[in-house]
């Protein structure tokens, strides 16, 4: 696929320094892109992605706010925006809940800019993007219980404490849906004889899945 030559991006960090890094790199590297939103606040960022265009978010997962990895990153996939996870968190458990929430491309604080843009032009023309250092992340099958896509999805979200209507939204189905999800999740789980059946069970076998932090 061709490269977008104007693309706009939502740069979302609670960082200054890095934030204004992370812009000024873009627009080097694309003189014709703009940029929807670049700031700190969630909120902010998806009422601007909502209300403009938007080809990638490139966004932190700790905004100092406590939200969850996975509603961070699940803000912009609802929407069918990919999203470029740049975070000093690149332990495993984090890097599988972003995965889980539907992540394009995972970059450490720690690494090059030329790996951050590399990474956002990879995801622009449709793919994905995860450094070799945490290969054996995306290889490590973590689930005990085999889950399709969605219904690890729905568990995520659901299990960072998401109430089935915002769950719903977020994966554009209905809430019906959602909890069909979500009994398949209790009822496999059940089956293996692991406790599932409350929320607060299921936030536990998310954790002990590496699928939250």
């Amino acid at each position: 696929m061709s490269r977008l030559l104007a693309p706009a991006f939502v740069v979302l960090d609670d960082h200054e320094l890095v934030r204004e890094g992370i812009q000024q790199r873009l627009a080097a590297e694309y003189p014709k892109a703009t940029f929807t939103y670049s700031g700190d606040s969630l909120r902010s960022a998806i009422a601007a992605s909502l209300a403009g265009s938007c080809d990638c978010a490139v966004i932190d997962l700790d905004l100092g706010d406590g939200t969850p990895v996975a509603e961070v990153v699940s803000a912009f996939t609802a929407q069918g925006i990919p999203v470029v996870v740049v975070s000093a968190m690149a332990k495993a458990d984090v890097v599988e809940a972003a995965l889980a929430a539907g992540a394009s491309a995972f970059i450490a604080k720690k690494s090059s800019m030329k790996s951050l843009t590399k990474a956002v032009q990879i995801v622009l023309d449709g793919g994905t993007w995860f450094p070799p250092d945490l290969a054996g992340v995306l290889l490590h099958a973590t689930d005990s219980v085999e889950l399709s896509g969605q219904e690890r999805r729905a568990l995520v979200l659901y299990a960072s404490g998401l109430t089935l209507e915002m769950v719903a939204r977020r994966m554009d189905i209905t809430p019906n849906t959602v909890k069909h999800y979500i009994d398949r999740v209790r009822d496999k789980y059940t089956a293996a004889g692991i406790a599932a059946r409350t929320k607060v069970d299921l936030n536990r076998v998310a954790r002990s899945e590496g699928l939250l932090p």
